[in-house]
């Protein structure tokens, strides 16, 4: 555990989010989305066994035995609270370590529009934060929660695996759930969170077809559901939740959906182009009448994307309107906004027009 301490003091000191660990080869930390191998000696065989040993419970273990992979929470006196992800790979184990802010920021520091803000103070409905793997959701979420918790007396459940961000008792109760140890699965706690008087629940994401039915029932009954995705653009959030289900059932769904949706906030985390970290980029949905008739036909989804760009007036914005904003504010470079866009043509052609041509 020494040496696990001795790295992780390593990936705090110098401000990265992630340490890789793979035999043979040395620690790789990712700072600022960039990967690079860490100033220590390659990890040699056993060490990652070793390491799970020390930092997995008896659950996790048996996980890791069955199924070739597992993730638990981990707490380190004096250096902070990580995700741990470990997996096995030609025969031997690899671990990944995600650093989880020792702080939970301020909504308004995050740098995410007004509108995602707005979606905290919903008394029932469903809001989704959305985007690929390392995009800022956890962080995202947590000053969502940490909103509600300060500006609300309710009760706030959270369904997660892992527990990573750790809440407090302000104006709200918070009662937080952990996949394994306090319940066997996000399904099973939402169908008892509903007996359990929460008036916000969140679900740490909707991965299967049993836990996005248990939240739109949620949603449904009076409830304000937080969830996550991980897709790229607020169309293929939505798409991919309907798709959890069969065929049969998704038009059926697509009504639940269409009824409690509240917003969708999708990001991204670019580098900043003077160096000094990354910054989030968000699309924001929001829902009104005239994205529930979008959303009501499975052959309209196309159309949504035009639909978020003409809604600022409601608080919405496109992932290109975003891009264009952070360009123009400095914080963005061109290539980094262009390569960083779903419609990379139509962005060239959008900041041309406002005097950056790609």
């Amino acid at each position: 555990m020494s040496q696990l301490a001795d790295l992780l003091a390593h990936l705090v000191e110098i401000g990265g989010s992630d340490l890789h660990l793979k035999p043979g080869s040395p620690p790789h930390v990712r700072v600022d989305g960039q990967l690079r191998a860490a100033p220590f000696e390659p990890v040699g065989p056993g060490v990652v066994e070793a390491v799970a040993s020390e930092v997995l419970d008896a659950q996790h273990l048996d996980e890791l035995e069955r199924t070739g992979q597992t993730g638990s929470a981990l707490s380190v006196p004096q250096v902070g609270r990580f995700r741990v992800a470990v997996h096995r790979q030609r025969g031997s184990l690899a671990m990944v370590v995600r650093r989880v802010p020792p702080e939970i920021p301020v909504l308004d520091e995050l740098g995410l529009p007004a509108q995602v803000a707005r979606f905290a103070d919903e008394s029932r409905g469903l809001v989704l934060v959305t985007g690929p793997s390392g995009s800022g959701k956890t962080t995202t979420v947590a000053a969502l929660i940490d909103h509600i918790n300060r500006t609300r007396a309710c009760h706030v459940l959270t369904i997660e695996d892992p527990i990573e961000v750790l809440h407090h008792d302000v104006m709200s109760i918070v009662t937080q759930r952990e996949i394994g140890s306090d319940t066997s699965t996000y399904a099973d706690a939402l169908r008892n969170g509903l007996r359990q008087d929460a008036d916000v629940i969140f679900v740490g994401e909707l991965s299967d077809a049993d836990t996005a039915r248990q939240a739109l029932r949620a949603a449904e009954v009076g409830h304000l559901v937080l969830s996550t995705l991980r897709a790229s653009t607020t169309t293929e959030a939505i798409t991919r939740l309907i798709e959890l289900f069969p065929s049969d059932e998704q038009d059926s769904i697509r009504q639940s959906l269409v009824s409690v949706l509240r917003g969708v906030a999708c990001q991204r985390l670019l580098e900043r182009s003077d160096g000094g970290g990354r910054v989030v980029v968000a699309e924001v949905l929001v829902v009104t009448s005239k994205v529930v008739d979008v959303l009501a036909q499975d052959n309209r989804a196309g159309e949504l994307e035009r639909v978020i760009a003409d809604g600022q007036y409601h608080g919405m914005q496109s992932l290109d309107q975003a891009l264009v904003e952070r360009v123009q504010a400095g914080l963005v470079s061109v290539p980094d906004a262009i390569a960083a866009s779903s419609t990379p043509e139509d962005l060239r052609i959008a900041l041309s027009h406002a005097g950056f041509p790609g």
